[in-house]
Order: C-alpha cells, then sequence, then structure tokens
C-alpha cells in the first residue's frame, strides 16, 4: 500500500461517457469530483460544452465549473493552482479527489508542473543571431554540447530555434536546460498516489456516431440561441478563448452570416471529431494510464475495479 493518499484521474476523448461514470461513482463512494475542461469553467455557457445540468450537480458537484466570465482567460497555470488546493482540501476531509475531464494540457501542468524557464531576452536573441550569421548554427550546435550535452544531442544541429533558445536559456541562468527541466520534474511530484484511466472506445467509428449525434441535440438544446444571449450579455469577440471552443466558434460563424445552419452542424462535428483524436494522441503517449473500454456495457464496474475502489 502507498503511503501517499490516493487521486485518481479520469481521462478521455469527448463523448467517451467521462461525466456519466463519474456522476454514478460519486453516488456511492466517497469522492468528489474535479472538472478538468478548458470550457466549463466558463459561465452561462452550457449548451455547446455539455456542461452537466443543475440536477446532475446537485446528485454529484463539480469543483472548477462556472468560475470565471467568458470574457476571462483561464491558464493551466491557474487550473494546477486551484486543483491543488482543492485536493489539499478533499484528502484533508477524509474523501479522494476525483480529477474527471478531457483537456490533457490541465492533466499534464497537474502532473509535470509548469515551467519556470526564463522568458525571450531580446538582448541575448541578438547576440545569437549575430553569432549564428558569422559562424553558423553548426558553431552553436558544438557550444550548446559543451555546456548541456544532453540537450545538444537531442537536437538536431540544423534546429536553429531550439539551439538558440537553450544558449540563451544558459547565458540567462548560468544553469543548463536539461538541469532545468529536471529540477522542474522534481519539484512538481505530486503527493498522491494516483490512479489514471483512461477511456478510449474499441471502435472509433461509434465515438464518431455519439460526437454527431451530441452535436445535434445541442443544435435543438439551443446553442445558436444560447450564444446569441452571450453576445449581448458580455463584451465578446471571436478570438476570446472562450469563443475558441468547438461549437461556440462555428456558431458565431453562423450568426455573422458567415456559414449556414447545415454547415455550421458539419464543421462542427468535423471539429469535434479533430479533438477527439487530439486527445486520443494524448492519452496514447501515455503509458502509466490503465486504458479502458468506453463503449462497454459495463463501463461504471470497470472503472471501479480499475480505480481499486
Amino acid at each position: 500500500m502507498s503511503p501517499l493518499p490516493p487521486a485518481i484521474f479520469l481521462m478521455g476523448p469527448t463523448a467517451s461517457g467521462k461525466t456519466g461514470v463519474a456522476v454514478e461513482l460519486a453516488q456511492t463512494l466517497p469522492l468528489e469530483i474535479i472538472s478538468v475542461d478548458s470550457a466549463l469553467v466558463y459561465r452561462d455557457m452550457n449548451i455547446g460544452t455539455a456542461k452537466p445540468d443543475a440536477a446532475t450537480l446537485a446528485r454529484a458537484p463539480h469543483h472548477l465549473i462556472d468560475v470565471i466570465d467568458p470574457t476571462e482567460a483561464y491558464s493551466a497555470a491557474a487550473f494546477r493552482r486551484d486543483a491543488l488546493a482543492l485536493m489539499a482540501d478533499i484528502t484533508a476531509r477524509g474523501k479522494i479527489p476525483l480529477l474527471v475531464g478531457g483537456t490533457m494540457l490541465y492533466f499534464k501542468a497537474l502532473k509535470e508542473g509548469l515551467s519556470d524557464l526564463p522568458v525571450a531576452c531580446p538582448a541575448v536573441r541578438a547576440e545569437l543571431e549575430t553569432e549564428i550569421a558569422r559562424h553558423g548554427i553548426a558553431h552553436l550546435h558544438h557550444q550548446l554540447a559543451e555546456i548541456d550535452a544532453e540537450t545538444a544531442a537531442r537536437l538536431s544541429p540544423n534546429d536553429t530555434q531550439r539551439i538558440g533558445r537553450a544558449l540563451e536559456i544558459y547565458r540567462l541562468t548560468g544553469t543548463p536546460m536539461s538541469v532545468l527541466f529536471k529540477q522542474q520534474t522534481e519539484n512538481a511530484a505530486l503527493p498522491y498516489h494516483i490512479t489514471s484511466l483512461a477511456l478510449i472506445p474499441s471502435d472509433r467509428s461509434v465515438l464518431h456516431q455519439r460526437i454527431a449525434a451530441r452535436f445535434t441535440q445541442m443544435m435543438r438544446q439551443g446553442l445558436i440561441e444560447e450564444l446569441r444571449g452571450l453576445r449581448q450579455k458580455y463584451p465578446l469577440h471571436p478570438e476570446l478563448p472562450a469563443m475558441r471552443c468547438v461549437g461556440y466558434r462555428q456558431a458565431w460563424q453562423f450568426l455573422d452570416g458567415q456559414i449556414s445552419e447545415a454547415q455550421l452542424i458539419e464543421t462542427g462535428i468535423i471539429a469535434t471529431r479533430q479533438l477527439a483524436k487530439r486527445q486520443l494522441t494524448w492519452l496514447r503517449s501515455m503509458p502509466e494510464n490503465v486504458t479502458i473500454n468506453c463503449l462497454s456495457d459495463n463501463l461504471t464496474q470497470q472503472v471501479r475495479e480499475a480505480s481499486h475502489l
């Protein structure tokens, strides 16, 4: 048994059934749900984000839902700060944090920490560009190999941008970039015994069918009307992170007369499938995950058994 308190990460692509499983588990187990979703943080964006309804949230409250207005930004750093505070509070009350969602960058930030590398320095950049012009990038790669052999070995000798950045970091901090990365990882270690579960479909075509059905349902529920109301309530513009969310971006184009309703549905479904594909790519790159077929009939039971609950 681990001496660390437990925490569960329940990850999966959109429409994989994560929320339903989490809500079922929270009914009978000492769990509290923390949402790991960059769209659910926005107030008043309910239909297009597939936010759990009021009745569901009454049965199984979710942390980190409805925390900011659509005009505001919420970063991976803000998520990490808020999630760590919530996990500590949940654990102190004798419960288990269940982190559920599909924003893989947030999971990565929580598990690995965030880089404290220095921001770009124009003066040092100018120095390096002068050296490249005078001596060539191979000369700088050789310099890098002398002070940070590990980083130099993983970079192409012709990778001007990354070689320049690695040397810039060394000149600003006096510490090789590879050492800073190791320190970052060590400092980021979470004080929890984490069980990472990935809901992955055995047949992607079925997931695509679910995505199409869900997007069509969002349209019936009033996605266009929801966005129209948001535009009246808040000073929105299409470049805000909230308005770049899948579904809202296409609905905005429709309201501006750029596409038809049929095109909204078609492009919205395609964009959601592309999102799911990116999420699955992230999940497959995480070897620590326990994979569960999200199309299983007894999905909740499988998740419970894999979580050792």
